[in-house]
Formats: structure tokens, C-alpha cells, sequence
């Protein structure tokens, strides 16, 4: 009871054996101040469902009319009903409460152990080791009505523990499981824990492992999954849109490399590599790097070489591997000179961009590998460049240079189809750095696909054989111009 609150102000009220609240509460049902919702329970709340009082009390429910209960099982877990409505507690009895909205499974166990945490009132949540082991008791029922977890999102759990925090942590989690089993007569579940925490560290067998995450760290590929959900987002709505085919103009070997040069000054640009135009073409036609920039310069004639080789940008991956292996060759062209970001390797340290933190590096290999099997289910060549790009710029897998190898990636889809490639233009790049982090943030893409239809229909604009002319066009579409105000213009031919 909130002591210092009006018993009419308090959301819920219980009922009591001392008169004086008693009485009090007997009066103001009378009077309608309050109403009955559950037995011993009573509510100012005339307005909302029963079910929907009890639901955000429930707690402090369950710490005053059953103290000394323990929240235990799934529920240590979920702390919250599950889908079929039900909670599940550990006290010196086994009974079911029906309350409006929720079922109260009191299972027979152990009281409140050291270790087990205090809640609401009266009421004690199992410690996590504990939780574990309540979770791999038998259960004869399966799903939502059984008091546990399946095996796989317990499989997951443990891996979450492994991926967050690390070794360390999953052991002293095993640890403190040993020593309280003894005092709670499940050794017999210890047995279970300690088998899947082995297989997970694989200290022994894989085999007995059911969840893919689970399975991918016992096999060295451990892999982020929510970023993994995020690529089926995407991938489902790529699924849903019929996307126009842009022929490639840009045919002959002249005007592919023109295009391939604007491709690299505006893919340096965005990520802070600012050279004049006259400047960046005496980079590639020198094949010189300028003296007081070499590495900047360097990174030009690294993404040019690549995107101006059409038998390079004609390569796509067939398999998990290739794809690793692709990505990892063009970093390596992209940043060989930069020997302290690792060219051709992945990161061996976070990244980040802000508040934004991309991948964990322990978790890119796996993260990549995961998210090939949505790739190769795509048909449209605009789908799979859209897809692999975001992968790309969402795993972050290297120190530095990602936005480049994410747009060579994304290209190489498109050129290997006798689509046109797409730019990236300055005017654009507040246009297509938001969409990606609006994606990555809210976790809807309708607003990336539509940036990248539109850079891919400015861009399909965009050949020339003689490269002022293609300067020219770039220039009345305002393609050079470094304001957010300014927009995008494309300009039919």
C-alpha cells in the first residue's frame, strides 16, 4: 500500500483485515469512488478494461497479496504474461489463480534463495543462474503454456551472454549455477546448463545444440542478430517492388571510365576526401598521387582502378565465401596504402559513427555469412545492389573505407547486369547518409529504396564520351554543389 497516497488515488487498493481500511474502502464503493476489479483488489480506474489495470500493476500485485512468492521460470526472464496469458511463480504450493487477464501458475520449490532479487513489495525475481536451471526442468507442456523456455531461445540466451559480455561472464554464470544447484536439488539440470554452455564454448560437442545462433558460435561464426533481422526487413520489401530496368550508356571503354571517374570523386568526396576537379583528374591521369596528399590521393586511384575495370566490376559472389573473399580484395586495392587501417582486413576493434555502433568485429564474418542467404534470394539486379550496400554500410566490417567498398559492392551488382551504375553525388549525400541512418534507427526502408531509386535515375542520365561533357550534365543537375538546401536535379536527355 502506497502509504503516503489517498487509498482514492492510488491505482490499485488491497484489501486489508485492519477495519479502519476497511471500512474506508467499503465506503468508497459505496459512493462509486472505487470498484472491485479482482478479489481483494479495488480501483479509482472506472474508465480502462480490468485486464489492462491488472496488466500494469501486476507486480505490485503479486508483492502484496502473495509475499514471499518468487517470480521464476520464463517469467524471470519475459517478465511479462505469455501468449496464453499466463505467469509463473514459485512458492511452498502448487495452485491457479485466474485474475482478469493473466493466469497465476504457482508452481511447489524452493523459497527465495542469497542471490534471488527483491522486486515489488514482497515479491522475488530468481537470479539469473537460478532461471537457467528452472528453465531446463521437464515441462509437460510446450509453447506458450509451458513454464519454460524452448531449448533454443535458452540456447540464445546463453549465446547473448557469450556475445555482450564474453567468456568471463558465462562462466561465472556456471560457476554460481554449480553452487546453487546443490541447494536447490538440481544438479540434474546443472548437467543440462553446463553441456550447452560447454558446446557453446566448444569445450565439447556442437551437436547436441538446436538454435542457428547458437550452432553458428559453436562453429566459430558467431553473427549479430538483430542486425540479421534488419537485412530480412529489407530484403522482404525489396521482394514487393517491381524495379525499372536503367540501361547502361555508358558502353564503350571512354565513356565507362569517365563515369567510373566521377564515381570515384563523388565516393571520396562523401567520406571526406575533397580534392578540386582539376585536382582529382590529375590523379588518374597521371596515375601520380599529389605530393602533399598521397595517401588522399591514393584512395582516388585505389576505388578508380576498381570501378573502372569492367571485368572487376562484372565479379559478384556466388557463395558465402566469395563474398567474404570479394570484399576483402577490394579493400585491399581501395586502402593499400593506408598499412594502419589494415587493407584487406577486417576490423580487430569496434567502430562507431556518433551513437551508432556498428558490428561488433568478433561478430562480421558471421554477421556477412548470415546475411548472404537473403541476398542470393533476390532476382532483380537493383534489389541486390540496394541489399548488399546496406549490408555493407549497417556491418561496417573494416577500420576505415566502408562507404566506398559498400558502393563498389553495390555497382558491381549493377554492371554485372548491363545496368547503369549509380552515383552518390555531394549535392545528394545528406539525401543518402540520412536514409541509411533513418533505416538503421526506425527500422523502415521505405525511405532509403526510394533515395536510391532516385540516385539511380539521376545517374542513368549521366554518359558521355568526351568528359566535359559529362561534367557539364553533372554540373546543371547542381551535382557538385556541397549545401543541403540545394536539390538533386535531374535533367532528362
Amino acid at each position: 500500500m502506497e502509504k503516503n497516497l489517498p487509498l482514492h488515488l492510488q491505482e490499485v487498493i488491497f484489501g486489508s483485515k485492519d477495519s479502519k481500511i476497511s471500512n474506508q474502502i467499503s465506503k468508497l464503493v459505496k459512493i462509486g469512488a472505487i470498484r472491485k476489479i479482482a478479489p481483494r483488489i479495488y480501483s479509482p480506474n472506472m474508465i480502462e478494461p480490468v485486464e489492462a489495470i491488472i496488466k500494469r500493476n501486476l507486480f505490485k500485485i503479486l508483492g502484496n497479496l502473495y509475499p514471499g512468492t518468487l517470480l521464476s521460470h520464463r517469467s524471470a526472464f519475459e517478465f511479462q504474461a505469455t501468449k496464453t496469458g499466463q505467469i509463473f511463480l514459485t512458492t511452498s504450493y502448487t495452485k491457479k489463480i485466474n485474475l482478469p487477464g493473466v493466469t497465476l501458475q504457482f508452481l511447489e520449490g524452493a523459497s527465495p534463495i542469497e542471490g534471488d532479487n527483491k522486486m515489488s513489495g514482497e515479491l522475488f525475481v530468481s537470479q539469473r543462474p537460478r532461471a537457467f536451471l528452472e528453465n531446463l526442468q521437464a515441462s509437460k507442456k510446450a509453447g506458450s503454456a509451458s513454464k519454460c523456455l524452448s531449448l533454443p531461445e535458452i540456447e540464445e540466451r546463453l549465446e547473448e551472454i557469450i556475445r555482450v559480455n564474453g567468456e568471463d561472464e558465462i562462466n561465472k554464470v556456471r560457476d554460481k549455477a554449480r553452487l546453487i544447484s546443490v541447494q536447490l536439488n538440481m544438479e540434474k539440470e546443472f548437467g543440462k546448463l553446463n553441456r550447452l554452455i560447454s558446446a557453446l564454448l566448444k569445450t565439447k560437442s556442437s551437436k547436441i545444440l538446436i538454435s542457428p545462433l547458437a550452432k553458428a558460435r559453436a562453429f566459430g561464426m558467431p553473427y549479430d542478430p538483430s542486425r540479421v533481422d534488419l537485412f530480412e526487413i529489407l530484403f522482404r520489401d525489396l521482394k514487393k517492388v517491381e524495379f525499372p530496368f536503367r540501361e547502361e550508356k555508358n558502353t564503350s571503354p571512354t565513356s565507362f571510365r569517365n563515369f567510373a571517374f566521377f564515381e570515384s570523386y563523388f565516393s571520396n568526396y562523401i567520406e571526406g576526401t575533397v580534392f578540386e576537379i582539376d585536382e582529382a583528374k590529375k590523379i588518374i591521369q597521371t596515375n601520380k598521387p599529389l605530393p602533399a596528399r598521397n595517401e588522399d590521393s591514393h584512395d582516388v586511384l585505389g576505388t578508380y582502378q576498381i570501378v573502372s575495370n569492367k571485368k572487376e566490376m562484372e565479379i559478384t559472389p556466388s557463395s558465402p565465401d566469395e563474398f567474404l573473399k570479394i570484399i576483402l580484395f577490394r579493400h585491399s586495392i581501395l586502402l593499400k596504402v593506408r598499412t594502419d587501417k589494415n587493407p584487406g582486413l577486417f576490423k580487430d576493434r569496434n567502430n562507431f559513427a556518433g551513437s551508432t555502433a556498428f558490428v561488433d568485429f568478433n561478430l562480421v564474418k558471421g554477421t556477412l555469412f548470415q546475411s548472404y542467404d537473403f541476398y542470393r534470394a533476390l532476382d532483380h539486379p537493383f534489389a541486390k545492389a540496394a541489399y548488399v550496400m546496406f549490408v555493407m554500410s549497417e556491418v561496417h566490417p573494416f577500420l576505415d573505407g566502408n562507404g566506398r567498398v559498400a558502393r563498389v559492392m553495390m555497382n558491381a551488382e549493377l554492371t554485372s547486369a548491363g545496368q547503369s551504375k549509380i552515383i552518390i553525388p555531394t549535392v545528394f549525400r545528406v539525401d543518402y547518409m540520412g536514409a541509411l541512418k533513418k533505416f538503421t534507427k526506425q527500422r523502415k526502408c521505405d525511405t532509403y529504396i526510394k533515395m536510391l531509386q532516385r540516385a539511380h535515375e539521376f545517374s542513368a542520365n549521366v554518359y558521355a564520351e568526351n568528359m566535359d561533357d559529362m561534367q557539364t550534365y553533372l554540373t546543371s543537375c547542381k551535382a557538385f554543389v556541397d549545401d543541403s538546401d540545394v536539390i538533386l536535379k535531374i535533367v532528362p536527355r
